[in-house]
C-alpha cells in the first residue's frame, strides 16, 4: 500500500512491506527520471525474507518538490498504463518552470532552467545534489523509525545511498549499488549527457504517453534486450510526471566536475560494506566506471571483490534480471550476517 509522509517539508510517497524476523530493512533508492515502481520485481523476490522500503525521490514519481498541481483523470491513466496502479501524470513540469535562476556548467555555458518552457519564473526549490537527496533519505529512515538499513541504489540512487551511508553510519549497515559507479569526470561525455538530458526534459508534452507504440521504443532504451512493455509505459509516465525543478536540478547538480570528484572520497571513507552490481552491457554506466568507483572501497582488494557483473544485462538490472540481482543480494547480505 502506498503511503505519504512529510520529509523536511515535502510529501514523500513510499511503500513498506510487512516486517520479517530479520531486523535489517532493505531500502531501495531509484535513479534519475524513474520511480519506486522499478524495484517491485526485486522486492517480490526478497520481501518474504526482508522488510523492504521503496520510495519516490523528491520531485519524482508521487513525491512532490512543491505543492501538487492539476492531474489528468485516473481513468485516462489506466488506459495508458494498462494497470490500476499508476502515478498521476502531473502537468507541472510541462508548461510551468519554477526555477528562478540559471546554472553555469563546467564549461562556463549558462544553462537557463526556464528555457524548458519559457514561462516566467516564480519560486525556487534548492537542494538537488546526491548529498541533498541523501539528507532526505536519512530523514525518512528516522521518521519511519528504521534503525538498521541496507541501502540498494540504482544509478543516481547509488550515489545517494553512498552519501546517506556517510551521513548516518550507525543507521546504515551497508550499500549495494546497482548500475552505479563513476568518479571520473570526462568533460565531453558529461557535456553530451547533460545536453541529451536537457533536450529530453524540454519535450514532455502531456499527450506523450498516448503516442502509439511509444512503450515499444522506451522498453528498448538502455537495456541489453527489450523488457516487458509495461516498463516502457512506466518510463514514459515517469518522464512526463517528473517535476521540472527536480529533474533538471538533479541532472545538472549531480554531474558537475566538483560533484563527480567528491564521490570516490566518500566511498573511501565508508566503514560499511559497499558492493557494486553492474551490467556487462550497460551503456550508461559501463563496467570500467563501476570498477573505478568500487576500487576506492577497502573491500575491492585489488581484484574487485566487491564488484558483481551480470552478463547480458544493461542499465536496468532490477527489471532486466531481478532473479539474478536478488540472488547476488542474498549472497552479500548473508556474508555480512544480515
Amino acid at each position: 500500500m502506498v503511503n505519504t509522509v512529510d520529509i523536511l517539508g515535502y510529501p514523500h510517497a513510499y511503500e513498506l512491506t510487512p516486517a520479517t524476523r530479520r531486523s535489517c530493512v532493505l531500502v531501495f533508492v531509484h535513479g534519475w527520471l524513474l520511480s519506486r515502481e522499478y524495484w517491485q520485481p526485486l522486492i517480490h523476490q526478497l520481501s518474504q525474507e526482508y522488510q523492504c522500503l521503496s520510495y519516490d525521490l523528491r520531485g519524482f514519481g508521487e513525491s512532490r518538490a512543491k505543492a501538487p498541481r492539476q492531474t489528468l483523470p485516473s481513468s485516462s491513466l489506466r488506459q495508458v498504463s494498462g494497470s490500476n496502479h499508476v502515478k498521476p501524470l502531473v502537468s507541472h513540469g510541462l508548461g510551468n518552470s519554477l526555477l528562478v535562476t540559471d546554472s553555469t556548467d563546467s564549461t562556463g555555458t549558462t544553462v537557463s532552467r526556464n528555457d524548458l518552457n519559457g514561462t516566467p519564473p516564480t519560486a525556487m526549490n534548492t537542494g538537488f545534489t546526491p548529498a541533498d537527496y541523501a539528507t532526505d533519505l536519512v530523514a525518512l529512515l528516522e521518521t519511519l523509525n528504521i534503525d538498521q538499513a541496507w541501502l540498494i541504489g540504482h544509478s543516481l540512487g547509488g550515489s545517494i545511498a553512498i552519501w546517506a551511508s556517510e551521513q548516518a553510519p550507525q543507521r546504515v549497515k551497508g550499500v549495494a549499488c546497482v548500475n552505479a559507479g563513476g568518479g571520473i569526470y570526462l568533460k565531453e561525455e558529461f557535456e553530451k549527457f547533460r545536453s541529451v538530458g536537457q533536450q529530453l526534459l524540454r519535450f514532455r508534452p502531456p499527450w506523450l504517453p498516448y503516442l502509439p507504440f511509444i512503450d515499444l521504443m522506451m522498453n528498448r532504451m538502455n537495456v541489453a534486450s527489450p523488457v516487458d512493455r509495461k516498463w516502457g509505459r512506466q518510463r514514459v509516465i515517469d518522464l512526463v510526471s517528473a517535476d521540472a525543478d527536480a529533474a533538471l536540478g538533479s541532472l545538472l547538480d549531480s554531474t558537475t566536475e566538483e560533484e563527480v570528484h567528491k564521490l570516490p572520497g566518500v566511498v573511501s571513507r565508508l566503514k560499511q560494506p559497499v558492493y557494486f552490481i553492474g551490467g556487462a552491457k550497460d551503456d550508461i554506466m559501463e563496467p570500467q566506471y563501476v570498477n573505478h568507483l568500487a576500487s576506492f572501497h577497502s573491500l575491492f582488494e585489488y581484484t574487485g571483490e566487491n564488484v558483481i557483473e551480470i552478463p547480458d544485462c544493461g542499465h536496468l538490472a532490477m527489471v532486466e534480471c531481478p532473479e539474478k540481482v536478488a540472488e547476488h543480494l542474498r549472497d552479500v547480505l548473508t556474508k555480512h550476517g544480515i
